[in-house]
């Protein structure tokens, strides 16, 4: 059998919004002669930072071929209707979100969704809470979302923030609420952290949006600060490998990792003159010297509560009865700013060594992630192919993605070393019973496709 691979990095992104016209005239879901807006945003690839990213380090992120594409129509009836291609449709009355004309509180939309079989929706219904509430739309005329994605989910891709910043920037621009780059990205993380409760940074949103074909995104996360993108050489492929294994951001071991690094946070600005501010501003070598001495391994939440009080995170909390890893989470981001930001200088390096290193610095971030909680059996199996592959077989290096526990493994290589990610494929088909989805190729981001507005 041959690789499951898609791979559009050459062609025009454009040419996938013929067919999704087509779909919505042919299934008839919009109401004919009324404007609709249309907006695309690709999943990504995280290639260096991951879950250091709410620890304020730098990202190299990589936007895939694969999108979310969402058509957002303006209604004369109260109520918000979603279609989700290949899901039953959702709806909600306008007056569920803002009765009495004001938007709903957080904390309420929350409710709405966290017991719900439609909880996927949140992530389409958020982004029109966020924009009531952060931006004052009125909700009072009502709307229909459907919503046609090529992004996996579960996969440890950015699925959730790709329908979150093709749907955002549809609606502002259906609703007549033009909306800065940077601030969709945002908005968009608040609409998953507050409503649909996952706990995830900003690096996925402000990949989805900003994101470049030809470049690594860079993003020093303090909160969300741009830097020059950087040239993948022309020497250099990356892929990523779906492990099988089904990632989720909102899972309790991502939340208890993030809570962890937040309690260290707490506990080390007692012992620096000035507080870090994030965990990544420390240096490796402070960190070893003299600061790893003062966190437990571990610790439990009714401990540090009644020592501490409660850490600076907004999105986590400590819980009475829980244990916390500390020491790990918080090394995490120490090390990692470092790792991301010499795999971005060796990038620079044409040579053999600066590319074996690059490979040295994806398995080291891979353990460091083992080490807190995060690896899983699937990932780390194929690491341990891609190791077996090696240099010779021009392949660098591998490590687990986004926020760990499964979902996909990204590895860099040689150009034209795709017949060993065959044998990784094949291998890991032999050995498990599952054939990995190979990602391949890039896109731009949400900006570089704008908003389209058509009529039916």
């Amino acid at each position: 059998m041959g690789m499951i691979v898609r791979s559009d990095a050459d062609a025009n992104v454009t040419a996938g919004l013929a067919p999704f016209v087509e779909t919505l005239r042919e299934r008839q879901l919009f109401e004919r002669g009324a404007p609709l807006t249309i907006a695309r945003a690709p999943g990504r690839l995280d290639v260096m930072g991951g879950i250091a990213d709410y620890s304020g380090s730098l990202m190299l992120e990589r936007p895939i071929a694969e999108a979310t594409w969402a058509a957002v129509q303006q209604l004369d009836r109260p109520v918000l209707e979603i279609v989700s291609l290949g899901r039953p449709p959702y709806a909600v009355a306008l007056q569920t979100l803002a009765p009495g004309g004001a938007p709903v509180s957080y904390a309420e939309a929350r409710r709405v969704f966290a017991e719900s079989d439609h909880h996927w929706a949140a992530y389409v219904v958020g982004v029109f809470v966020v924009l009531a509430r952060e931006r004052g739309m009125p909700l009072s005329s009502g709307g229909r979302v459907v919503i046609a994605s090529q992004v996996p989910e579960g996969k440890g891709v950015s699925s959730s923030a790709a329908v979150e910043t093709a749907t955002m920037y549809a609606a502002a621009s259906a609703f007549g609420m033009p909306l800065d780059a940077r601030d969709l990205a945002l908005l968009c993380q608040t609409a998953e952290n507050r409503v649909a409760g996952a706990p995830c940074g900003v690096m996925d949103q402000m990949t989805c949006v900003f994101g470049d074909e030809h470049a690594l995104l860079a993003l020093l996360c303090q909160p969300a600060e741009l830097q020059p993108p950087v040239p993948i050489p022309e020497d250099i492929e990356l892929w990523g490998l779906d492990s099988g294994e089904r990632h989720a951001v909102g899972g309790s071991d991502y939340g208890v990792v993030r809570a962890g690094a937040f309690m260290g946070l707490r506990i080390l600005s007692e012992h620096m003159s000035v507080p870090p501010g994030y965990l990544a501003n420390i240096s490796p070598d402070e960190f070893e010297k003299s600061l790893v001495r003062q966190l437990p391994a571990e610790m439990s939440g009714d401990e540090f509560l009644d020592r501490y009080g409660r850490t600076a995170d907004t999105v986590t909390t400590v819980e009475r009865g829980c244990r916390y890893q500390v020491r790990a989470p918080t090394a995490h981001p120490v090390h990692e700013r470092r790792r991301a930001e010499t795999f971005r200088s060796l990038l620079l390096d044409s040579g053999v060594d600066a590319r074996r290193q690059l490979g040295e610095l994806m398995y080291e971030s891979h353990a460091s992630y083992g080490r807190c909680g995060l690896g899983s059996t699937g990932t780390d199996r194929l690491v341990a192919l891609v190791r077996a592959q090696g240099p010779d077989a021009g392949l660098y290096g591998a490590r687990i993605t986004g926020g760990g526990s499964g979902g996909t493994v990204a590895v860099v290589g040689r150009r034209g070393a795709s017949h060993a990610i065959a044998r990784i494929v094949d291998a890991y088909e032999q050995q498990t019973g599952y054939r990995p989805y190979v990602f391949a190729g890039s896109s731009p981001g949400v900006m570089a496709f704008g908003a389209r507005s058509i009529t039916l």
